[in-house]
């Protein structure tokens, strides 16, 4: 295993994160839904024996700090191991060490870098108890992880850090280094917000500004300057990925215009492909709003190609014009219902032919089969409409397509019920 070590002096003090670290689970802030009296980890530390967790939470939100407190709540011997680091040897000199001391915590930081193979290399010394596993990890345990680590472990979710937990932080800092820090009001407000609930990001942004001991309070503008600005939380390839995506569709989905913009200008910034995007709204407007207003599929494909012609930054206001158009248009998955219900027929009903009447007959034999006879041609009847059966004659006529009271469909339930009414005459008549 590689292990990096910093170089100081000894009269240097420890970074401010680390001088900060809580002694006890009672100094742990912004996580009372764990460490509070009613909280999922104090019945947990009473138990026999702990069971293994996995702490899922953003950066900075105290996964670490934890796994050490319990350790120490429950006074049993701690190791610590990085998952980008380590691998199998070094797993079984650590399971070679734990069968020589009882009740030994394995905590590994980042185990959704653990592959399959070094996962399932966990799972005999955890079902022994040679170790009890706590692990720590930025990702969806249920993405990361496989199902057999997961079955003998419990998650327990990390929340990033509240204003109110942030601003506790802030005090604290000050208190530990006696240096209020020299910000306005409103800087202050605009410190929290850059850590976007990041207690470590907080806590080096005020090492950062005490370290340039500012002469006057510093406004947001100065903060700005003197930090510049935290990227957005993003991960193209990981569950950000997939939850603003979410976000972004079902907002539309919702009607709600601002949200759908938000959301798009939060997967944009944080490097998504806007080509996807435009994508998922070529095929919203066809799921989504369908012929409740046909021009929705237009508008997509267009702001598609204008962002292959123009890229960034210009093509970007095409895909927020199509994103508003799509957001206030009116919606009906009627089309889309409908295509699953003929799917289905059409895996179920077999190789049932079509009706002799809708088929071309080029040939003499086919003629004398029967092709085509009887087949009336639509724009020689009176309205344009001849109601002919064009489902297999072994198959009764089906409905799949009920258009909803929105939009366009509104027109097209008209048409349809026209057609119906004509339909049922020129049976009658037959």
């Amino acid at each position: 295993m590689t292990t990096l070590f910093s170089v100081k002096t000894p009269d240097s003090p420890p970074p401010l994160a680390e001088a900060l670290r809580p002694l006890a689970l009672n100094d742990v802030v912004g996580q009372e839904h764990l460490t509070g009296t009613e909280g999922a980890l104090l019945p947990l530390l009473k138990t026999p024996r702990l069971p293994s967790l996995i702490f899922w939470g953003p950066p900075g939100t105290g996964k670490t700090t934890l796994a050490r407190l319990i350790a120490q709540e429950r006074n049993q011997p701690f190791v610590q191991l990085s998952a980008v680091f380590a691998g199998v040897a070094d797993l079984r000199r650590i399971f070679e060490g734990a069968s020589k001391t009882a009740d030994t915590i394995l905590f590994i930081d980042e185990i959704h870098r653990f592959n399959k193979g070094q996962q399932d290399a966990l799972l005999g010394p955890i079902e022994s108890g040679t170790i009890t596993l706590i692990g720590a990890t930025t990702e969806n345990p249920s993405f990361a992880l496989n199902s057999a680590l997961l079955s003998r472990a419990r998650v327990l979710v990390v929340h990033p850090l509240s204003p109110e937990a942030l601003e506790t932080l802030i005090v604290r800092a000050e208190e530990k280094t006696g240096q209020p820090l020299p910000l306005t009001p409103e800087a202050r407000a605009s410190l929290v917000h850059l850590a976007d609930g990041d207690g470590r990001m907080l806590l080096n942004l005020i090492e950062t500004i005490q370290g340039q001991s500012p002469k006057k309070p510093l406004t947001p503008s100065d903060l700005a300057t003197m930090l510049q600005q935290r990227a957005a939380l993003y991960d193209r390839s990981q569950e950000f990925h997939y939850n603003l995506i979410s976000a972004f569709i079902k907002s539309m989905r919702g009607s709600d215009p601002d949200a759908a913009l938000y959301w798009m200008a939060r997967m944009i910034q944080g490097g998504e492909d806007p080509l996807f995007i435009a994508r998922r709204m070529v095929r919203f407007s066809a799921e989504d709003i369908g012929l409740a207003d046909p021009q929705a599929l237009i508008h997509a494909v267009a702001a598609q190609q204008s962002y292959e012609r123009l890229g960034s930054p210009e093509g970007e206001l095409s895909l927020a014009n199509a994103a508003t158009y799509l957001a206030t248009a009116p919606k009906s998955n009627a089309v889309y219902v409908a295509w699953k219900k003929a799917e289905n027929a059409a895996k179920t009903s077999g190789s049932l032919v079509p009706p002799k009447i809708i088929l071309n007959a080029p040939t003499t034999l086919m003629k004398q089969e029967g092709y085509g006879q009887g087949y009336e041609y639509d724009h020689d009847t009176p309205h344009g409409f001849s109601g002919q059966n064009y489902f297999p004659e072994k198959m009764e006529r089906q409905t799949y397509y009920q258009p909803v009271e929105r939009g366009f469909e509104r027109e097209i339930q008209k048409r349809l019920e026209y057609w119906n009414k004509l339909r049922t005459t020129v049976t009658i008549k037959k």
